[in-house]
């Protein structure tokens, strides 16, 4: 067990706006399973990489553990090799036999390692990695969104594995995996940054008491400096009037002052006016209370959708519909039978490579009116006739170049659009920068606020909330809830499924857990 101790952390990228960290002191324990949350783009990447070693920084980090982080960088040559081949260019001294056994806590054969890499699935890469990860001894192990592009069956595996580890940092965004997987939360607020025992559902249910107190105690120094600048002003009025009688005065309506009251009243105006001072001294001091009481509140911005109402109750339907990709064996998609009505949200559950983002562009070429060029299609896919259909890919490698020219490509009003990302949590300092320079959940959400931005009778999202931030989850999770659009999604994210979802469509074999 050892401390990781850092003191006045200050980081910026060369030819950045602003700062990622700024005089940041904070301890944490190697021995934890530790949480690591925060708004996209706030640094929590940069800090892992950080502690790697890998940027220049003030401040000091003191520590005595040796840090390995997840997901490996894999080469294009070593994606034709198999991991056993190369596992000891990821993790110096990592051997086999460890690996195998952590391959077995994972439910996956060993055999994996002797298979090219790029031929596994994205479920089954991520597990080798994670074996390798964990198969050394006394690493502190900096875990970065481990169940992202994973199904629910795959997430399920690596949760249940992670709660049986511990001395790591665990980035994610998922809920669910941070409250079964952390005893201690590392939170970057929106200006400052808090250690906490527990995992997320109690700090945020502490986060929430905490700001509930905090906007009370707001409100309580408002109304108290109201009530002082009201008695300020009050007295200052006093003090003007009553100076104003020292010179000159009418000897037959006040026959009994003379000019010694001169003096009299001079030290009664002093008077009041050194309680005006007093009051403003209070002031002063209850401004100073007041600062910094709502910098961390997380205020999520009510986001609008304007969904269009499609003229016919059925929008798509799929009868015992299959497509086989040109040269394939088998099919991606066998009998598959679907339908989706105005005002549902459904969403395609089945593990990975079962078809659901093929499913989904087959259904784009139908809307579009035309037919797969890289596949056969079998049975019955129908989608109604002119649906303005609002798409999210998972892709975002070809977001390049400005804000500006994205809008101007996409014909959207950049005012309104940047509004959109400012009430997605998106600093306006980012919006001077080409998107390629964005962190991947920044990325998604510009993609989310051009969605929204559409009007479209369907909306379709194909896993829009990878790297999004667990604020704007919820953000969009009420959107959703409010205007109630027709909607197909690919998302795994449990809790969001639960609280969004009228209907899961199976694809595959298995059960939903």
């Amino acid at each position: 067990m050892s401390q990781i101790n850092v003191q006045n952390l200050t980081f910026c990228y060369e030819g950045s706006f602003d700062n990622i960290f700024e005089n940041v002191s904070f301890s944490i324990d190697t021995n934890w399973k530790l949480g690591f949350i925060g708004r996209n783009g706030k640094g929590k990447t940069t800090f892992l990489n950080i502690l790697l070693g890998k940027y220049e920084y003030s401040g000091s980090i003191t520590t005595s553990a040796v840090f390995d982080y997840f997901p490996y960088e894999i080469s294009e040559e070593n994606m034709g090799r198999c991991a056993a081949d190369f596992m000891e260019e990821l993790k110096t001294g990592c051997e086999s036999w460890r690996v195998i056994c952590e391959l077995d806590k994972l439910n996956i054969s060993a055999e994996l390692l002797y298979r090219s890499f790029g031929t596994l699935s994205f479920g089954e890469q991520t597990k080798v990695m994670l074996a390798i990860l964990f198969s050394g001894e006394n690493d502190f192990l900096l875990i970065d969104e481990p169940t992202n592009h994973l199904d629910q069956e795959a997430r399920q595996v690596v949760k249940d594995y992670l709660k049986s580890k511990k001395g790591y940092i665990l980035v994610s965004h998922d809920r669910n995996l941070l409250d079964a997987c952390v005893d201690h939360v590392l939170v970057l607020n929106r200006c400052t940054i808090e250690v906490q025992n527990g995992n997320f559902s109690s700090w945020w249910e502490n986060k929430r008491r905490k700001d509930h107190f905090s906007e009370m105690e707001n409100e309580k120094h408002l109304r108290e400096i109201a009530q002082m600048k009201r008695a300020a002003e009050r007295s200052s009025r006093w003090a003007q009037k009553n100076e104003n009688t020292k010179i000159g005065f009418d000897p037959l309506k006040e026959h009994d002052r003379s000019i010694a009251t001169r003096s009299y009243i001079g030290a009664k105006t002093k008077k009041m006016q050194s309680r005006v001072k007093q009051f403003e001294h209070r002031m002063q001091r209850e401004i100073e209370e007041k600062e910094g009481l709502l910098q961390d509140i997380e205020r999520n911005r009510e986001l609008k959708l304007s969904p269009l109402k499609y003229h016919k109750e059925r929008l798509i339907s799929a009868r015992e519909y299959g497509f086989r990709y040109d040269g394939a064996d088998e099919p991606v998609l066998n009998d598959f039978n679907f339908e989706l009505r105005r005002g549902e949200r459904v969403f395609l559950h089945g593990s990975n490579g079962c078809g659901k983002s093929t499913f989904i562009k087959n259904i784009l070429v139908h809307a579009s009116g035309s037919q797969p060029e890289t596949g056969v299609e079998s049975g019955i896919l129908d989608v109604g006739s002119g649906m303005i259909i609002s798409y999210i890919s998972q892709d975002t490698g070809y977001l390049r170049g400005s804000i500006w020219e994205f809008c101007e490509q996409k014909n959207l009003d950049t005012s309104l659009f940047c509004t959109l990302l400012r009430q997605l949590d998106m600093e306006r300092v980012q919006f001077e920068k080409n998107m390629e320079d964005y962190s991947e959940g920044q990325k998604e959400k510009v993609l989310i606020a051009a969605s929204l931005m559409t009007p479209a009778h369907l909306y379709i999202w194909d896993e829009p909330l990878n790297y999004i931030d667990v604020f704007s989850r919820m953000q969009i999770e009420d959107l959703i809830m409010k205007y109630e659009p027709t909607m197909l999604m690919v998302e795994h994210d449990v809790d969001f499924q639960k609280k969004t979802a009228t209907k899961i469509a199976q694809i595959g074999s298995y059960g939903i857990p």
